[in-house]
């Protein structure tokens, strides 16, 4: 969600605020955002979008490079920001109509959110899912204080997947996108879910606290406008200690200076050679 509860926007990235009083708590999403490398993925996604721009409106372009230059070098530069940031705010939108239809909350018409959350639907009948029966918990702010980090979990449910269809439960993760196949993750989805699943506490909406729930299984549940996959994820105690070394180098990169002195040569008449006599 864009606003989770207790959540707020820094000069760091987002942080949650700790309604018991204490320090504020990193987001999980903040740490993989400063600490987890995708300029593999982005840059050549974002050369792409660029240079589809520039070919899709090259008779309209070829003009304003001679007469204005500078205003469409800032255009072109901003295309693949534009295609992120609208991304994303569909992915809020999906994730704010998911929540809603398992509350049986009123949702907003939204023709571009419909195919998603018709995704959505298919998932919930496929696995036979009652919200009020099968639903633990969603949108839920889960806190780990002894690590100073914080996050919201999209979806606690039970689903049969055990032993002879036992009732396990699950923590799920939603994801929403117009190009990649439903059946892709990120390596760092799984530090994600992991970070989630060992939080030692789960803030009830009165802000009521409680012991984490015991999770059995985790999983990314990607919605498309056409298809859907729930895909599970190991974010098991491994991932739980690279999410922890990621949280470190957070940490170290938000507490550093981002300026220091810079040193100047002493004055001829003092320097010498350093040479013994």
């Amino acid at each position: 969600m864009t606003n989770p509860k207790h959540a707020r926007q820094t000069e760091r990235g987002r942080y949650y605020s700790d309604p018991a009083g204490g320090p504020d708590l990193v987001s999980v999403t903040n740490v993989l955002d400063t600490s987890v490398n995708k300029s593999m993925a982005l840059v050549p996604w974002g050369v792409k979008l660029t240079v589809e721009h520039v070919f899709d409106h090259w008779p309209l372009l070829t003009d304003r490079v001679r007469d204005d230059r500078p205003a469409l070098t800032r255009e072109v530069k901003a295309v693949h920001v534009d295609v992120r940031e609208r991304a994303a705010d569909l992915g809020d939108r999906v994730h704010a109509a998911a929540e809603a239809r398992l509350l049986s909350a009123p949702i907003p018409d939204d023709p571009e959110v419909a195919p998603y959350l018709a995704q959505f639907d298919l998932w919930l009948a496929s696995w036979r899912v009652v919200p009020a029966e099968h639903v633990e918990a969603t949108e839920i702010t889960v806190l780990h204080r002894r690590l100073g980090y914080a996050g919201t979990a999209d979806l606690m449910i039970w689903l049969p997947t055990g032993p002879a269809r036992r009732l396990e439960l699950w923590l799920i993760d939603y994801k929403s996108s117009a190009t990649r196949s439903a059946k892709s993750v990120y390596p760092e989805n799984t530090l994600q879910l992991a970070a989630l699943r060992y939080a030692e506490t789960a803030l009830l909406p009165d802000d009521t606290e409680q012991p984490m729930p015991r999770i059995e299984r985790t999983g990314v549940l990607n919605l498309r406008a056409h298809s859907h996959a729930l895909v599970p994820m190991p974010a098991d105690r491994s991932a739980h200690r690279a999410f922890r070394g990621a949280l470190e180098n957070t940490r170290w990169l938000h507490a550093a200076k981002s300026s220091y002195p810079a040193l100047t040569a002493p004055p001829a008449a003092a320097r010498t050679t350093g040479k013994a006599a």
